[in-house]
């Protein structure tokens, strides 16, 4: 049984319909890609697998559950996190704020005992403060553990909000475009962040990315989709060679 699958999902606004028939399965620890042409609807299906979106019909199944109709955060509970195409920090808070937020299923102290600051309070909060810390030197982020988000170079940014995402620690992670914007150097860097996630958490990533560079380079199976339908689906080579993935997205 595949960790994430998706049936014939399917979502209409108004006369367009932006995603038709839509048919997915991410197994665990494999690396996808989901690639297409501006508008092809890549977003909009991860919108769809995160409960910010209701699919009009099909089902989405995550490790053996149905989760059309859960909240963004239910998923989150169930083990699917994501990034965001246009980076979602709380940029006026630090570094290992923004990752403290994401680790609150290991805060198991009431709300009253934090508003009274009981022992109970300061014990599980020193926890995650080291475990946070721990979380950051993976990323080699230590450094910047006091630093506002607003503050971090662009790169770092990214690279912050796909640790936050990881702390909440999914069984599978989505990344909306993740070297948008970057530099080569920045990209290279993201490469190396990505196959740290691979060594250190055994979980699934499912990608959309333009940089063909960093798909065709790491990822183990390549969706392609155009107008909202799947048009292939194989491996970096079966996909590069496809006709049809030339004809609408790579060029001659």
């Amino acid at each position: 049984m595949a960790l994430l699958e998706a049936s014939n999902i399917s979502i209409q606004f108004g006369g367009l319909k932006a995603v038709d028939q839509f048919n997915l399965q991410v197994n665990d620890n494999e690396l996808v890609g989901l690639i297409g042409p501006n508008g092809a609807g890549k977003t909009t299906i991860f919108n769809m697998l995160t409960g910010v979106y209701l699919p009009s019909g099909g089902d989405i199944v995550l490790d053996g559950k149905s989760i059309v109709g859960k909240k963004p955060y239910e998923i989150v509970k169930m083990g699917a996190s994501r990034t965001f195409q246009n980076i979602r920090l709380f940029k006026e808070l630090t570094v290992l704020d923004n990752i403290k937020i994401a680790y609150h299923h290991d805060l198991h102290y009431s709300t009253l005992s934090s508003i009274l600051r009981l022992p109970s309070y300061w014990k599980y909060e020193k926890i995650a403060q080291e475990s946070c810390l721990e979380f950051l030197d993976l990323f080699d982020m230590r450094d910047y553990a006091e630093t506002l988000a607003k503050n971090l170079p662009y790169g770092k940014q990214r690279k912050l909000e796909i640790a936050r995402a990881l702390a909440t620690k999914p069984k599978i992670l989505m990344l909306d475009e993740p070297a948008a914007g970057m530099n080569p150097h920045e990209t290279q860097e993201l490469m190396e962040t990505i196959s740290l996630i691979r060594k250190n958490f055994n979980i699934a990533i499912l990608l959309i990315e333009h940089d063909m560079s960093l798909v065709m380079g790491i990822c183990e199976k390549i969706v392609v989709l155009d107008y909202g339908r799947v048009i292939a689906e194989g491996t970096a080579e079966e996909t590069k060679n496809n006709k049809d993935v030339i004809r609408v997205y790579l060029g001659e």
